[in-house]
């Protein structure tokens, strides 16, 4: 009782002080088109090779324009239930970038140094701040997740993509595509270059180059920037250690952000690519092995809040988190504390939450 009573304090404190803080300065943000139908929830557990299954992000029109979907939640059903999994209580993270100097058919591909840089310092943010202090309501059997957290390393790897093994539509050259299985064979080989060891507590973000397409199996009926945006997922590596990793493609404008969208770093697709490396680590942290934290339609933590950011009161109206100094534009979190509270005034987002600078 001591420990909910702490975090429902501590989390509607942090919102009465953004929204006092901010109350002079705030804009709304742009969101998903609003619809009134309702019905069944997006297919968010999508099967990869040999059913081995993803847990995706949407596209931002898929949000938005599936029929039967309703609006509040982007389909989902809080709150989220606790399903019996492991949850990560002090995370830690590494990043891969995998930047070729060519794509599959030979066009240039690339990924700049402040790219990297933008991820790797949201990463490194991350803990100790609001959304990870969201986090520390959810628990498993053994205790509660904190408030801490670290990147472990950076890699970046420029050897080329393997032959495309699918067909992306949502990339110029479809046939630039991996799979994966590709990125698991990329992040085994990392982990083994780096003696990066597995385990529920660390989690695995690649980031790959511009223009790359991604389908999670040959069948190329799931791809970047058509059905998904990013997504996370876990495998049993040769050591029989659970590896958690996130699949982070090219930030895209116009399928994985919203319209009008502010780029607090002046990069409008890493900025882009930062809020869904934000929603698929938020996702590991309390659903690693995709059997923890998730409401009763399958939806997790980001989900319920995909393209919600709240208001934006902080670098003259460019960023709605403001770390150590440090600028973001991230999606809010679902709060199972903070169900009724919200910061949109229809009341599709209740209980999404984002507490400002600092916090």
């Amino acid at each position: 009782m001591q420990r909910t009573l702490s975090v429902v304090v501590s989390t509607v404190v942090m919102a009465l002080l953004f929204t006092s803080a901010a109350s002079a300065q705030v804009k709304s943000v742009n969101r998903a088109s609003e619809s009134t139908a309702s019905g069944q929830p997006l297919n968010l557990n999508v099967e990869a090779t040999s059913g081995h299954k993803v847990h995706i992000m949407p596209t931002h029109d898929q949000v938005k324009s599936l029929a039967g979907i309703g609006y509040a939640h982007n389909g989902g059903n809080p709150p989220l239930l606790y399903n019996g999994g492991p949850v990560m209580h002090t995370p830690t993270v590494y990043a891969i970038y995998w930047i070729p100097s060519t794509l599959q058919n030979g066009n240039p591909t690339s990924m700049s140094t402040k790219y990297q840089s933008i991820q790797t310092t949201m990463l490194k943010e991350y803990f100790g701040h609001s959304l990870m202090n969201n986090n520390t309501q959810y628990y498993d059997t053994k205790s509660f997740i904190t408030n801490t957290g670290k990147v472990g390393g950076t890699y970046v790897d420029k050897s080329a993509y393997p032959a495309s093994g699918c067909a992306d539509p949502g990339v110029p050259a479809p046939g630039n595509c991996i799979t994966d299985q590709d990125l698991q064979n990329e992040i085994n080989k990392v982990m083994t270059l780096k003696k990066w060891t597995g385990g529920v507590n660390k989690m695995f973000l690649l980031f790959t180059s511009s223009n790359e397409g991604q389908c999670t199996d040959s069948s190329s009926t799931s791809c970047s920037y058509v059905q998904y945006c990013a997504y996370h997922s876990y495998f049993v590596n040769s050591a029989s250690q659970d590896v958690v990793y996130g699949n982070e493609p090219y930030g895209n404008l116009t399928s994985c952000q919203v319209s009008g969208a502010p780029s607090p770093n002046s990069f409008p697709e890493a900025d882009a690519a930062a809020t869904a490396a934000s929603h698929e680590l938020t996702e590991a942290i309390t659903d690693p092995l995709l059997d923890a934290w998730f409401d009763s339609v399958g939806a997790e933590i980001g989900d319920e809040c995909a393209y919600f950011y709240g208001f934006t009161g902080w670098d003259a109206g460019l960023a709605n988190e403001l770390w150590d100094g440090h600028p973001f534009f991230l999606q809010t979190e679902y709060s199972n504390y903070l169900g009724g509270w919200s910061q949109d005034t229809t009341g599709n987002f209740a209980g999404c939450f984002n507490s400002g600078p600092e916090l």
